[in-house]
């Protein structure tokens, strides 16, 4: 505020009501990300940055020349074949999502898809990870006026399927994540895949090029969507913020869609964004900025759902389905017959100008005049202190029970269970392009790694979807909650044969200004750099949503991390189903008795402090070995470990695939002597199970010289059995605990 103070006690004026607004929505913390840019103070450390230190710095250092465009427009996008490239972007609704689920939900997809719409690029799937608080909360718990999980879950989900449906882009890959945490701010991560022409990509906007507004009309609907999103969820907020929450109409983006992949066949466009938080305020500031130049708008050219809206109004609403593309004069009328041939509106609402100033009118009154310069760069970079030190927490002591019983009881547990009542709410064949599908087997109802996209008609080439998300360590160690987070989304890729891995990071953390909240942020990010720097993984993409607190307190410390890769030859793509009986059964990766914030634990009701780490240099040449066999045709199924450890992977196979396996503890290799239990449901990253017929053994075991691995067993019969030097600890059919897992989760 004194910034702002001084600049207008220079221009000898009070500012309008639009340049105050203005001011909010770029100053806020969604849209500028003050904490990740600003100045932080940890362990003795200045951070100058934590953005550009951590997460940036891989990418920056790694420099991979098949990066075509990261960090720096709507999605990060990547090389894939000849003249394609593939756009990738995760979004966050959160608050919006906690006060009308269905419509938060719905908007958060719309707008990751014009974020890949505004880099020219085709939306060609849909990927949603999603946060809620317990399905079975007590109501009596609840603060007056909070809406129970079990409705935000439910109108969450139909509000994601409703849009992804409608616009005929498929859902192909999530995760669902219940945790106390979430009951008063629930997480909704929305992401899109598209397919940019890299011919076709035009950022050559210049003085003179005409600001036309496409889409749908403006209202007051998600007025203050930026700051809401930039402050907590405070008692009261639905009645403060409900005009906050956009509105969608799927249909009408698919014809935007259209019309603007028709823009850029013809070349007629030199710029776009989409209109999302902050409104034209944003849109238009963001492209005058990234051009090195200013605009002149005129807001009561701008198709209204309301009469009588005022000039501020108009500039900051986020309503939904509004593009912003820029045009030269000259292919403005070509430009105006595409949009309505396609029935949607299009206006020209000004220009861009030489002079790097914003010029705001409204009926021939000047509303507004900004130094763009002092706009995007006259914010006072924050400065906090960051503090962290470990939890008291400690092993607990308990005699293991009955293992069979305890798989059961495992597989039920809401983030083991199967999702298959929420993902067959979603429509993932449509395009006829998912080769890979969330539902695996048999049956198709099996849990799936990551999900496989041949993108091209005329190319066997592809690209794996997976993602990493692991709250529960993140109550122990931000920094290896991270790290495994990172671990996790590139061996699900790897899974299936994925590789040249690109990752995104999306961070939703408390109240960044309390110093713990910020310390474990600050220990997150130092591990995205460590790990993925380790992995040769770039980041292309990203966003953090704070302030995620409630009356109930802060979200778990989360972080979803999103991968890419390419598959060069989707028919030698692996799923995690076992194929037949006969085959042996390897495993690939340590373990090692890291089993806090494990699922075991919290069946037995701890937490524990022996959180999974992750050793990269092991890591990659298990991940390297892996794809090699895949690539040799040797691998019938591979699956890896993670929540439930070696049983609930290796039960998962069985049921998935309709096969049985005997198994030998004794030949799994680990650091040291374990306990069975542990053996069987500790969580250690980087480990697989793979499915080798016999005939391919000899070559399969010479590929993974340097990696520590074991034939523990054979596939056959209808039960999983384990035994140990001859002793059977467990036996289980298979029919059954596919009965345990599908009973967990029901929408």
């Amino acid at each position: 505020m004194r910034r702002i103070q001084e600049y207008y006690r220079k221009l000898g004026r009070e500012p309008t009501d639009v340049e105050l607004e203005t001011f909010a929505q770029t100053w806020s913390e969604h849209c500028v990300h003050k904490t990740f840019k600003g100045i932080i103070l940890y362990d003795g450390e200045e951070i100058d940055g934590l953005l550009k230190s951590t997460v940036a710095r891989v990418t920056r250092e790694l420099s991979p020349e098949w990066c075509f465009s990261v960090f720096e427009d709507n999605a990060g996008i990547v090389d894939f074949e000849g003249d394609y490239a593939i756009a990738f972007k995760v979004e966050t609704h959160n608050h919006p999502s906690a006060i009308e689920p269905f419509g938060g939900a719905a908007t958060g997809v719309g707008g990751v898809i014009r974020d890949v719409l505004g880099v020219w690029g085709e939306p060609i799937a849909n990927t949603d990870v999603l946060c809620f608080g317990p399905l079975d909360y007590p109501y009596e718990k609840l603060p007056e006026g909070m809406r129970h999980p079990r409705f935000i879950f439910t109108y969450v989900v139909a509000g994601i399927g409703s849009y992804g449906n409608n616009m005929g882009i498929p859902t192909v890959n999530g995760a669902i994540f219940f945790d106390e945490s979430y009951v008063g701010n629930p997480l909704v991560y929305c992401g899109t895949v598209g397919i940019v022409k890299k011919s076709k990509y035009k950022r050559e906007a210049k003085p003179g090029d005409v600001l036309l507004l496409v889409g749908g009309r403006t209202g007051r609907d998600g007025i203050h969507g930026v700051t809401f999103a930039s402050s907590e969820l405070e008692e009261g907020a639905e009645e403060i913020f409900g005009t906050a929450v956009q509105i969608g109409d799927p249909i009408e983006e698919e014809k935007i869609k259209r019309a603007i992949l028709k823009v850029r066949e013809a070349e007629l466009g030199s710029a776009i964004t989409d209109l999302g938080g902050g409104g034209l305020s944003s849109a238009i500031g963001e492209q005058a900025h990234r051009f090195g130049c200013g605009a002149r708008v005129h807001l009561e050219r701008v198709p209204l759902k309301y009469e009588n809206m005022k000039p501020w109004e108009i500039w900051v609403s986020e309503s939904q389905e509004r593009m912003l593309l820029i045009v030269p004069p000259s292919n403005l009328d070509r430009v105006l017959e595409i949009f309505a041939d396609e029935e949607v509106e299009a206006t020209a609402i000004g220009e861009l100008i030489p002079e790097r100033r914003l010029e705001i009118y409204y009926r021939d009154e000047k509303v507004a005049e900004l130094d763009v310069d002092f706009l995007f760069e006259g914010l006072p970079r924050v400065r906090r202190t960051a503090r962290w030190s470990p939890p008291e927490l400690s092993e607990p002591s308990f005699e293991p029970g009955r293992l069979g019983e305890d798989l059961h009881r495992i597989l039920a547990m809401p983030n083991v269970a199967s999702k298959e009542s929420v993902i067959r709410t979603y429509d993932h064949e449509v395009k006829a392009a998912t080769v890979l599908k969330p539902l695996q087997g048999e049956a198709c109802d099996g849990p799936g790694d990551a999900a496989v996209l041949k993108p091209l008609r005329n190319s066997w080439k592809g690209i794996a979807i997976s993602n990493g998300l692991n709250p529960e360590y993140g109550k122990i160690d931000a920094y290896w909650m991270a790290a495994s987070a990172i671990d996790e989304a590139i061996r699900n890729n790897v899974a299936v044969g994925g590789r040249r891995i690109a990752l995104l990071d999306n961070f939703c953390w408390g109240n960044p200004e309390k110093p713990e909240n910020l310390g474990t942020l600050v220990r997150a990010a130092k591990a995205c750099y460590d790990i993925a720097r380790a992995y040769e993984t770039p980041f292309i993409s990203g966003k953090d949503s704070l302030y995620n607190e409630s009356p109930l307190g802060g979200v778990t410390p989360t972080l979803l991390i999103s991968a890419l890769g390419i598959v060069p030859d989707v028919r030698r793509t692996v799923s995690m189903d076992f194929k037949r009986e006969g085959s042996y059964i390897y495993i690939l990766g340590e373990t090692k008795p890291e089993l806090g914030g494990s699922h075991y634990y919290k069946l037995k009701g701890f937490l524990g402090k022996s959180v999974p780490k992750v050793e990269p240099s092991k890591a990659k040449r298990t991940f390297e070995a892996l794809i090699k066999a895949i690539d040799a045709g040797l691998v019938k199924a591979c699956h890896d470990l993670s929540e439930g450890g070696l049983a609930v992977a290796l039960a998962e196979m069985c049921f998935s695939g309709n096969v049985g396996a005997e198994v030998e503890l004794s030949l799994v290799p680990t650091s040291q002597p374990m306990r069975h239990d542990f053996i069987l449901f500790s969580e250690s990253n980087s480990r697989f199970l793979v499915e080798v017929p016999p005939s391919k053994a000899q070559e399969f075991e010479a590929l993974m010289n340097g990696v520590a691995f074991a034939k523990i067993g054979e596939t056959g019969g209808d039960e999983v059995v384990v035994t140990h030097l001859g002793k059977e600890l467990l036996r289980e059919g298979i029919r059954e605990l596919k009965e345990s897992w599908q009973s967990g989760v029901r929408l």
